[in-house]
């Protein structure tokens, strides 16, 4: 009955406490006291259950369930009978897979990409399949698209209660590249590897790096070679334990072990977490050397500039987080990131979101103008930390503005913001000036014991209540959301949402921000960013902040402060410079360019060694504020 419904029921699992409360949302059930048994629940059960086909849709529930736990979602009409999983009873559905070919559409825009061996696809077969990206927020079923390719996981249609056999599976998909796809898998002519979105779990399973090769493993280069090829500053690791590693070198290492692998079809979940501008540069690099003829690799990937890159073809999925997801047609690169932004997809006449995002960067005033106006200073300082030495030029900042820290790991960035935080003393130079600051470091550690609400009524009282600071920063942040989870059970995006509304929660002259974009999905880095230029601006304060994806980055920067010199040993953290200069003098250090797209402004990198990219080399100009 489930499937021919166009509303779902969503219970979140957390949320709901039927032993704490009345049953407030089967008493105020309307069908439920015509008699029909629209709401199950009782103070024994462990969870309330909803029939979806008896449901009207009146959302009394919602409002009366004390602890927020109930949602009613409306589909729409045509996703009905394209449900591909649902977990269990009132959870969440993805509808559609990969579809790579739609009636009616180009050749260009519905490429084979999950076809092997199909007869009279040689022509296609003897060009390199393209890299498919997938973009999209959290909670949206990308990672379940990406078990259900890779094997992992069996469809079920929907029908969580009697799940199918694969006959009916490879029936339902018959007609499509997928029953082709799904055949082989089965048939053990196709192995899937993916590359798992949280590599700090991986310390927990493996202890040595060599266990992550053991001896049966059929690899398709020696795996050294490669590591010196491709990541050259990751082979004197091998005689470190796992659980010593950094969140960036064992990003490295699941990227690594992946790409050395013999297997047909390469998943990548989020392979630029933990890792900075040029490592990123990197791994897209060594992700798309993997590219033959026989070989497919997806892509899951929130840093659009480096899913730019990367991929060949992008799939949005739209829909509601944790309540139900859609996966579209693959698009172009750029056609595909600029539906995501706009929030319209065009070939099914929808829209699912209310505003479009777009980048437009603020001219900047005169600077000499500007330069007057800058009553703080901070004076040149060495700081040195055993085989680390960090120097800092003189640098001056104002009201109303941020400066972003661009610069490899290793370079010194969080090592600044803790000195100009007072946690640091520097070892020669003048001293900081007394500044009052907020700051919000770069690892979050829960350690409160309680509520999201608790927490901010204890650290930020007067903020949190404020109606301006709730509209301008809380309800942006959806904090609304979590306010009554506990803090420790919150995920990693929340945490960083609720770390950034304390930071900017707190009265200060200066905040420091250190990877406000680390857990967040591409939506809520886009809208952090907003938040955090909008506070800045309105408060008449100043920011410094360090951030690693790039359109974040380029979308907050007021000026820019460029470190380099050698990671780890010895750093230099230059004078902050204009946007248009700081971003040309880093994207030389990389020895990229960028170009901004005409319709949404945002920065694209341009590919090595195309036109575009020699071109601005050139010239001198890797990085342009207008196309």
């Amino acid at each position: 009955m489930a499937d021919k419904n166009t509303r779902i029921a969503i219970v979140n699992h957390d949320k709901c406490k039927p032993k704490k409360c009345r049953q407030e949302c089967k008493k105020s059930c309307p069908v439920v006291r015509m008699g029909k048994l629209c709401i199950e629940v009782t103070p024994q059960s462990k969870i309330v259950w909803i029939s979806e086909s008896l449901c009207i849709g009146c959302g009394i529930c919602i409002k009366k369930c004390p602890f927020g736990a109930l949602s009613i979602v409306n589909l729409p009409s045509n996703l009905v009978k394209e449900t591909t999983h649902r977990y269990c009873a009132n959870s969440f559905k993805l509808h559609r897979l990969l579809q790579s070919e739609v009636p009616g559409s180009s050749s260009l825009r519905s490429p084979r990409l999950l076809q092997s061996e199909v007869p009279g696809s040689s022509s296609l077969r003897s060009q390199a399949p393209p890299v498919l990206g997938l973009v999209g927020t959290n909670g949206i079923g990308k990672s379940t698209a990406l078990k259900i390719l890779a094997g992992k996981q069996k469809p079920n249609l929907g029908r969580f209660d009697n799940p199918p056999d694969w006959q009916e599976i490879l029936t339902y998909f018959r007609g499509s590249e997928l029953q082709n796809y799904f055949t082989k898998i089965l048939e053990d002519d196709l192995r899937a590897i993916v590359k798992p979105q949280y590599v700090d779990q991986i310390p927990k399973t493996v202890k040595t790096l060599y266990l992550l090769f053991p001896p049966g493993l059929v690899l398709c280069c020696d795996w050294l070679v490669f590591l010196c090829c491709c990541c050259a500053d990751l082979t004197h690791l091998r005689e470190r334990n796992v659980e010593d590693l950094s969140g960036g070198e064992l990003q490295r290492f699941a990227c690594a072990v992946v790409c050395i692998q013999r297997a047909d079809i390469f998943m990548f979940d989020e392979p630029s977490s933990y890792l900075d501008v040029k490592q990123r540069l990197k791994a897209a690099i060594t992700i798309r050397s993997l590219i033959t003829p026989d070989r497919y690799i997806i892509v899951v990937e929130h840093d659009l500039s480096v899913l730019d890159y990367l991929s060949d073809f992008i799939c949005c999925l739209y829909g509601v987080p944790s309540a139900y997801g859609v996966v579209t047609m693959p698009f172009s690169v750029r056609e595909g990131i600029n539906i995501f932004l706009d929030g319209y997809v065009p070939t099914e006449n929808l829209r699912f979101r209310e505003t479009s995002l777009v980048f437009k960067v603020a001219e900047t005033a005169n600077e000499e103008e500007v330069k007057r106006l800058r009553h703080y200073q901070y004076p040149s300082m060495v700081k040195t930390m055993g085989d680390f030495t960090l120097e800092i030029r003189a640098g001056e900042f104002t009201d109303s503005e941020i400066m972003v820290m661009l610069g490899e790991n290793g370079t010194g960035k969080t090592t600044f913001i803790r000195m100009l935080a007072g946690g640091l003393k520097p070892d020669g130079g003048g001293d900081i000036p007394i500044l009052n600051v907020s700051y919000k470091p770069q690892t979050i550690s829960p350690k409160f014991k309680g509520s999201v609400r608790a927490l901010l009524h204890e650290k930020i009282r007067d903020a949190y209540t404020h109606p301006q600071f709730i509209t301008d920063c809380m309800k942006p942040m959806q904090i609304e959301s979590i306010i009554d989870q506990d803090v420790q059970n919150l995920s990693g995006g929340e945490l960083q949402r609720v770390a950034l509304t304390l930071c900017l929660g707190k009265p200060a002259d200066v905040y420091l921000i250190d990877e406000p974009s680390a857990y967040l999905d591409s939506e809520q880095r886009l809208m952090a960013a907003r938040v955090i230029k909008r506070y800045i601006l309105h408060a008449k304060k100043t920011a410094f902040v360090v951030e690693h994806d790039f359109i974040m980055a380029t979308y907050l920067a007021d000026r820019v402060i460029v470190f380099d010199g050698t990671p780890s040993t010895h750093t230099f953290a230059n004078t902050p410079q204009g946007l248009l200069a700081g971003m040309n003098r880093f994207l030389s250090l990389l020895e990229i360019t960028f170009r901004r797209d005409p319709n949404n402004f945002r920065p694209r990198i341009n590919k090595a060694h195309s036109i575009k990219d020699t071109e601005q080399k050139k010239s001198g100009n890797y990085f342009f504020l207008d196309d």
